[in-house]
């Protein structure tokens, strides 16, 4: 089933062709803006030299940091007149990165979630739970617009307050509800609290989940707690927000829309192509967009383009799950590693719960680095010798997968922090920092 049969049935041909004619058009807008006028001058090349879908390397990459040394507008492509909406990010190291709309930008954006959200078996008979903060972020009026478009009665429910979402979810008969990952485990466990069994006591079938990166274990376990299946989602404000990329019923990787973007896989250290089916970082390229189009931005994201076709039809693009940003990665004592890499080991034992905590230290005594892996127990243990022993089997593990040797310790449930947003998974306290 399509929510818009003429774009989510186009081949491979007709998707590459529609990209171009997008592209070409997309390159000359770009000329109204004074950053992609000068970017363009620097480099040497023109509209007319963008012939081909190849012709794309030619134009240099756009980072987050280009967004911040143009706040706020400088990056816009029409005057602000026509912008009816804007969204930034928090800012907490600089600039926010501030990127605006045109009413067809909103319209667009509503369209491209409410395919996502029809793809996963969402329908206008269904009720539509949002614990996603309103304001700034993106989630909210992202998830907000696209639900009412598909015609979901949308329970604006925002961020937080997990007894008043419990109550919402009962009373009002939710059968679809967008999370974050490790806030479905809070809700869980609170709702274990309340003595409600989200099984037995709710109409709950559809779960979304996305915005921090999470292991297939992870998603496992939020489907067995709750009963329902849980949809991968990816978006980011700069591309407007989510809707960018899911999960179709075969839940096997994410279907980017290619008639909104263009999407590459670059070594985020030659810059250069990745080769096929190696993780590196996604570059994407605005196609459908007005206020604010962005070329060849680099998101940090880490993932692959998973190779053949999709059993649900769909020719567009398929992402792997997201393995984390490239600037996220923790070095230590010279070995790379991603806090995922942690979790997809954790998520392997029954006795653990879903909430873990990496720290980063330095060892006074000897000034080396160390990292310590806290998390909790899914269940009260106190068998001293069972503990020792799972702790044991943990570290051994960890070691096999990180190449280093961590601290592990077990903590009892509900003793590590809680987060309403994002979880913080890592804590980073070595005296000189390389995280």
């Amino acid at each position: 089933m399509y929510f818009n049969k003429e774009m989510e049935t186009l081949t491979r041909p007709e998707i590459e062709k529609l990209q171009l004619e997008r592209l070409q058009k997309t390159v000359s807008h770009c000329m109204n803006s004074a950053f992609y006028r000068r970017r363009f001058e620097e480099v040497g090349i023109k509209p007319e030299d963008i012939k081909t879908l190849d012709d794309l390397k030619k134009i240099p990459f756009t980072t987050k940091a280009d967004l911040r040394s143009t706040y706020p507008f400088g990056m816009a492509s029409v005057p602000l007149e026509k912008c009816v909406r804007l969204h930034s990010s928090s800012g907490t190291t600089g600039n926010p990165t501030v990127v605006l709309h045109t009413q067809k930008d909103l319209d667009q954006w509503a369209e491209a979630v409410a395919r996502c959200l029809y793809m996963v078996g969402l329908r206008k008979t269904d009720v539509f739970q949002n614990t996603s903060g309103y304001g700034m972020f993106t989630g909210g009026l992202g998830f907000q617009y696209g639900a009412e478009r598909l015609g979901m009665l949308t329970v604006p429910a925002a961020a937080g307050n997990s007894r008043r979402q419990i109550k919402f979810i009962k009373d009002f008969g939710t059968t679809g509800l967008h999370a974050i990952p490790s806030y479905l485990g809070r809700l869980y466990e609170v709702m274990k609290e309340e003595g409600v069994d989200p099984k037995r006591d709710t109409k709950l079938r559809t779960l979304i989940i996305g915005a921090e990166p999470h292991s297939e274990e992870q998603r496992r376990r939020i489907e067995e707690m709750y009963g329902a299946k849980a949809y991968n989602s990816f978006g980011m404000s700069e591309m407007c927000g989510p809707g960018v990329a899911f999960e179709c019923p075969e839940q096997n990787g994410m279907h980017i829309w290619e008639d909104y973007c263009i999407v590459e896989i670059i070594d985020p250290e030659t810059l250069e192509p990745a080769k096929e089916g190696e993780v590196g970082e996604l570059v994407l390229t605005t196609i459908n967009r007005e206020a604010m189009p962005l070329l060849r931005y680099r998101t940090r994201d880490l993932t692959r383009i998973l190779p053949g076709e999709c059993p649900c039809g769909r020719h567009h693009l398929r992402l792997d799950r997201m393995k984390g940003r490239s600037d996220d990665m923790i070095i230590l004592k010279g070995v790379n590693i991603f806090p995922i890499q942690v979790e997809n080991i954790l998520m392997n034992f029954k006795e653990l719960g879903t909430n873990y905590l990496i720290t980063l230290e330095t060892d006074d005594s000897n000034y080396n680095d160390e990292m310590l892996v806290e998390v909790e127990l899914s269940n009260p243990l106190t068998d001293d010798g069972r503990l020792q022993s799972l702790t044991r089997e943990i570290t051994r593990q960890l070691k096999d997968e990180l190449l280093i040797t961590p601290r592990v310790k077990l903590a009892q449930k509900g003793s590590l922090p809680q987060s309403e947003g994002k979880a913080v998974r890592v804590k980073d306290l070595r005296k000189t920092a390389t995280f």
